[in-house]
């Protein structure tokens, strides 16, 4: 189990490196921009099948270190 947990957490962060730049979409909250971060813009294609692995891959990381804990 524990060696399943640090393949996760490997596979997280490559996820998360592999995705798009938000954190500039993000800082558009303290300057005031809203209307970039509420926009229209939906995740499509591959971008989209990244983030939702990525869920999964912490949605999973989760349970396994929860069922560890016990």
């Amino acid at each position: 189990m524990e060696t399943l947990l640090i393949v996760i957490s490997i596979l997280i962060i490559i996820l998360v490196l592999l995705q798009s730049n938000k954190a500039s979409d993000a800082s558009q909250i303290i300057t005031g921009g809203n209307a970039v971060l509420l926009g229209k813009t939906k995740e499509r294609g591959l971008e989209r099948i990244i983030t939702m692995i990525t869920y999964g891959l912490g949605f999973a990381f989760i349970v396994i270190s929860f069922i560890l804990s016990i």
